[in-house]
């Protein structure tokens, strides 16, 4: 019988904070068999002139439940064992909840959250112990933020759902680290600012996405539950388990201007 293929399955993966976490892989795990991206729009000779013949693309949306049944069809008929999952798919926008529309907010909260939680649960049967599960949240999820306010809570979702299921699966030898930057340099924000500019105190902490993602896999491959790169959103995260969230909520809305 010959061994099961190891892979790694990275969704958000056409450009980004996704792509980025290919490359670091591709650096970094050698041993993997394959790496499946998965991401709506992807250029095949693009992806085999950067990163060569490991790379599986899987054009999937992953909003569509048909398209979530091909995942789940080629998991079981592959029979891989997914060493690490990277869960890097999402958006939002800045503004007010009222004036973004709603399908945008329930896009918003599908694609963060759902299309996570189904990602998460369609792989975990194919990981095993010193399998790694990275899911991308935010430094948004440590306090509700008006002007972003859906995409706050949909990112307090994932630490939440992550933290949790970092206790259900550690008996089995399987890490969960939760990523919660502050804003990174990377095309989410074309989508973001289509109602509003992003703060300027968010544009002088923007981050390069490049040593985001080092932080991250170093800290999944070391078992941490939590990434947090650069010590201003490490003061952030420390200041909402200090001080309440009422006076850090209103000091949020003072820099944002709808």
């Amino acid at each position: 019988m010959s061994e099961r293929k190891k892979i790694a399955i990275v969704t958000g993966a056409s450009s980004g904070m996704g792509r980025a976490f290919v490359q670091q892989i591709m650096d970094k795990y050698r041993r993997l068999d394959e790496i499946w991206v998965i991401a709506r729009h992807l250029q095949k000779e693009m992806w085999q002139e950067c990163f060569g013949t490991k790379i599986v693309l899987l054009p999937l949306d992953l909003l569509q439940e048909a398209q979530q049944k091909r995942l789940r069809c080629r998991l079981f008929a592959e029979d891989v064992r997914v060493k690490i999952l990277v869960n890097a798919a999402g958006m939002g926008r800045i503004g007010t909840f009222e004036e973004i529309t709603l399908p945008e907010h329930q896009q918003t909260t599908r694609l963060n959250d759902e299309a996570l939680m189904t990602v998460t649960y369609l792989c975990l049967p194919y990981m095993e112990k010193g399998s790694h599960i990275i899911q991308m949240a935010s430094a948004s999820a440590f306090v509700p933020q008006p002007g972003f306010a859906v995409y706050a809570a949909s990112k307090a979702y994932v630490l939440s759902f992550s933290r949790a299921l970092r206790s259900e699966v550690r008996k089995k030898g399987i890490t969960v680290t939760c990523v919660c930057p502050g804003p990174v340099d990377t095309a989410f924000f074309e989508g973001a600012e289509k109602y509003h500019k992003m703060p300027l105190f968010k544009k002088k902490s923007m981050a390069d996405p490049k040593p985001v993602v080092e932080k991250a896999v170093y800290d999944a491959a070391c078992g941490r539950a939590l990434s947090i790169y650069g010590w201003s959103m490490k003061a952030l995260f420390l200041a909402c388990k200090i001080l309440p969230h009422r006076l850090i909520i209103d000091l949020t809305a003072i820099f944002f201007k709808p």
